[in-house]
């Protein structure tokens, strides 16, 4: 009995606070770059992944982890930033559910534009898009 108990009190805050997205919005470069300005006075953390990149789905549970644990801080947010085509919106939303993402995710529908934008978001940058 103690140690249902004691799962129950680790693992209820989880489903209370765990809201998975229902839709996923498309955004241009611009618009991210505002979405960051918004959140200037939180801890951000932003993560470009894709459902298609295998080391970048492996790592998702990690950063759900820390969104989870950090989520209801007012002065922190997460943002997973998916560089998905546009076409794959609902697979990314199935992804979404599939695999609990609990952080707000956005669908970043400027790829055309990816030599423009990733030296404007981290200089340093070194791999390709993930796939």
């Amino acid at each position: 009995m103690k140690i249902l108990v004691k799962f129950l009190l680790l693992v209820f805050p989880f489903f209370i606070n765990a809201q998975l997205q229902t839709e996923v919005s498309l955004v241009k470069y611009e618009d991210l770059e505002k979405r960051i300005a918004q959140e200037k006075d939180k801890f951000l953390v932003v993560n470009f992944w894709a459902t298609t990149c295998v080391p970048c789905v492996k790592e998702l549970p990690h950063f759900i982890e820390i969104n989870n644990r950090f989520s209801r801080n007012p002065d922190f947010k997460m943002l997973l930033v998916s560089l998905d085509m546009a076409r794959d919106k609902q697979k990314v939303i199935n992804f979404i559910k599939n695999k609990n993402l609990t952080a707000e995710v956005l669908i970043l529908d400027d790829i055309k534009r990816m030599n423009t934008w990733i030296p404007r978001f981290q200089k340093d940058w070194e791999g390709g898009k993930p796939r």
